[in-house]
């Protein structure tokens, strides 16, 4: 609970009529004035010393009825203080089989003496800050509905969530009712003005009896609007501000068995009955459905709406402190099944070896998925419980054996994402970025990493810290102390909380020498990470990468010089950057411009260019087998371009096949850009075969 209240200062105890008891040098310099002409000095001495004994005396009086001033300034501050409950509810869009959960809030705000009437409709006025409390929910499924008068719309019949975008309807989340009492659409309801425009090239006059609508206008009704009826009776309106909560009103009948307000209110277990009268005639359409805090919707929700009804109880007395309904939109059906991604066989696919199948993904993190980012998304599919859905089922159809996430919200990944992919036959490790999580616990991204069981067996894990890495270079390295000037410099720049993992694999069922492999490799090394965002900091981007790859010499080294090798991720630099650079031909050229920033971009922080360098031996997947890297891997109205990879040591991994990334045409279909109701994020997965080639040791 948050109160909001103002800090009055300390000061004199104040008589009923407002002044102070206590009248100081300063009170007296006021007053003196008054007698303070020249022709009156001595009349203005003799006036001092009489108004010194009278304070002498006030502050005499002070001590004897400071108790009684002190009751009675405490009497008129409880009359005084005055607090509005706010009560604030909102539920996002439901679609089938995709958790909604309610955004419930409730608290108070100390109102300034002259204010003491509520603000709006969903709080009432109360002497009291609210107290402890806690919430009880009735979810209730409305009757069927005709979600558009307009004969050719698609909508009449579909619910699923590419009609119903922003981008399906032409960019505006409104519906629109005719009001021409001459029309024949009048009261007619479309679900947005192009199918208006389009019924009305139908409409004819006819009579009526009913006066003619001063325009002809239709009304718009915000799609999600919550000003209905129901909402108003709720507790707080207008009606019940002033006076709190009437013991003649009548709450919503809850699980709740105890009493409410006064002797003469009903037992709210009594009420289920009101609760039906006060919606009236629709007491018989609406059904309740659960008593739960979340709810998920199925089947015969669809083109429904749904109410919400939520009730605020004391912790302490039980006491019913406020109520509120909403209506949610239509009950949209579950989001059709993504497209199946056909993949490209390279021409040197032959050979034996195991085969396995691997996905890289950046699936966007709740905490960056706003609409500030992405104004041409609906809020309701930007919503981690709509996403989840599809972000699932388009891993696990693709039917991976190794998974590598990124963004990847901690909080997600241990109540969802973990689970679901354990339950499709997964094992994973996570690891979150290093630092501290936005707001609440959880509230922060990281990599994560899953691996077919039945494939895979777990030989060792580790993470890798760049923050940790770059205290490293910082004082060993470079012999600097940390504190000084020059080496926090370099710190603050190099800290930047980004992570990777690192698993060794071991195949399940293991592959047996042969003729042709006489001594086969039956582990694998699998790299995740997800590299800084700055699009101003190729340099440190750079320093990530090259950083990285040493911490995989050394460990690829120390257990064997032929261990497969895979590096994937969000590397977030295009094929023209010195990190794509150094990755594909192990070095860098002097000469470009991600290596020459320039003092205006801070401390130089990388070593000379002839020891940006490394051994391994990398191949591009996409690059060898489609020829070329994609267009683009992550896509927005912002940015259009190839952020992310999959590398692969060449001398022991062969890439068997790739799958295309979809074109602009396919990937703007539900929308202007991703994410959108068919892409749950602004990136595009990465799908490639894999095969394990060459002898050698272990």
């Amino acid at each position: 609970m948050i109160y909001l209240c103002r800090v009055v200062p300390f000061g004199p105890i104040p008589t009923c009529t407002g002044r102070s008891l206590t009248i100081g040098i300063h009170h007296l310099a006021t007053i003196t004035p008054k007698y303070g002409n020249a022709s009156k000095r001595q009349e203005t001495r003799d006036t001092t010393e009489t108004l010194k004994e009278h304070h002498r005396r006030l502050v005499n009086t002070e001590l004897t009825t400071h108790g009684a001033i002190g009751r009675s300034s405490a009497t008129m501050n409880s009359k005084e203080s005055m607090y509005s409950w706010h009560l604030s509810l909102r539920v996002d869009r439901p679609v089938e089989g995709c958790t909604i959960r309610p955004h419930s809030y409730m608290y108070g705000k100390k109102l300034d003496d002259r204010d003491t009437s509520s603000s709006h409709n969903h709080s009432k006025i109360c002497r009291e800050p609210p107290p402890n409390h806690e919430f009880s929910y009735r979810w209730f499924r409305g009757p069927s509905v005709e979600p558009c008068a307009y004969e050719g719309c698609p909508r009449r019949t579909s619910f699923s969530p590419h009609e119903w975008s922003k981008h399906a309807l032409g960019g505006s989340g409104c519906s629109l009712q005719c009001v021409s009492t001459q029309s024949s659409l009048y009261k007619s309801t479309f679900c947005n003005a192009s199918c208006f425009v389009k019924a009305w090239k139908t409409q004819f006059t006819v009579q009526s009896d009913i006066p003619q609508a001063r325009s002809s206008t239709p009304t718009r009704r915000r799609a999600g609007s919550y000003a209905d009826d129901d909402d108003a009776r709720s507790v707080g309106s207008t009606n019940s501000a002033r006076s709190g909560m009437s013991s003649n009103y009548n709450p919503p009948g809850t699980p709740r068995e105890i009493s409410v307000d006064g002797p003469n209110t009903p037992r709210i277990s009594d009420l289920s009955q009101g609760y039906g009268n006060e919606y009236g005639a629709q007491s018989q359409e609406w059904v309740e459905i659960s008593r739960a805090e979340l709810y998920i919707p199925h089947a015969d929700d669809v083109g429904r709406k749904l109410k919400l009804e939520a009730a605020a109880y004391s912790v302490e007395s039980g006491e019913l402190l406020m109520h509120r309904v909403v209506k949610t939109d239509l009950v949209l059906s579950r989001t059709p099944d993504p497209e199946k991604r056909n993949l490209v066989t390279a021409k040197s696919a032959a050979g034996g070896g195991a085969r396995f199948r691997i996905v890289t993904y950046n699936i966007l993190a709740e905490i960056y998925a706003t609409q500030q980012q992405y104004p041409y998304a609906d809020l309701w599919f930007l919503s981690w419980d709509f996403r989840f859905q599809n972000i699932i089922r388009e891993i696990v159809d693709v039917g991976p054996d190794i998974v590598c996430l990124q963004e990847v919200q901690a909080d997600h990944y241990e109540s969802h994402l973990y689970n679901a992919m354990h339950e499709a036959g997964f094992e994973g490790v996570y690891k979150q970025k290093t630092r501290l999580s936005m707001g609440m616990t959880g509230k922060v991204d990281g990599c994560a990493l899953f691996w077919r069981r039945t494939k895979f067996h777990l030989i060792e894990s580790y993470s890798i810290e760049f923050n940790e890495l770059a205290q490293r270079q910082v004082t060993t390295v470079m012999g600097l102390n940390p504190r000084s000037e020059e080496g926090a410099s370099i710190l603050n720049k190099l800290s930047k909380d980004n992570v990777a993992q690192l698993v060794v694999l071991e195949l399940a069922q293991q592959s047996m020498a042969s003729r042709t492999n006489r001594d086969p490799i039956n582990q694998v090394c699998i790299a995740n990470t997800h590299l800084y965002s700055n699009k101003d900091c190729p340099d440190v981007k750079l320093w990530q990468t090259l950083h990285l790859l040493q911490e995989l010499e050394t460990f690829v080294m120390a257990r064997g010089t032929n261990l497969p090798l895979m590096i994937c991720g969000d590397f977030n630099s295009t094929p023209e950057s010195a990190v794509y650079d150094l990755l594909s031909r192990q070095a860098v050229h002097p000469g470009h411009p991600d290596v020459n920033t320039g003092d205006e971009n801070g401390p130089n922080v990388l070593p000379d260019i002839m020891s940006i360098t490394h051994s391994h031996m990398l191949g591009s997947v996409y690059s060898s087998v489609l020829g070329e890297e994609p267009k683009f891997t992550n896509y927005t109205q912002q940015f259009k371009g190839v952020l992310d990879y999959m590398w692969y040591s060449t001398q022991n991994l062969r890439s068997l096949s790739a799958a295309p990334i979809p074109d602009e045409s396919v990937l703007t279909r539900h929308g202007d850009a991703l994410p959108s109701t068919q892409y749950s994020s602004d990136h595009i997965m990465q799908i490639s075969d894999m095969q394990i080639v060459g002898g050698g040791a272990r």
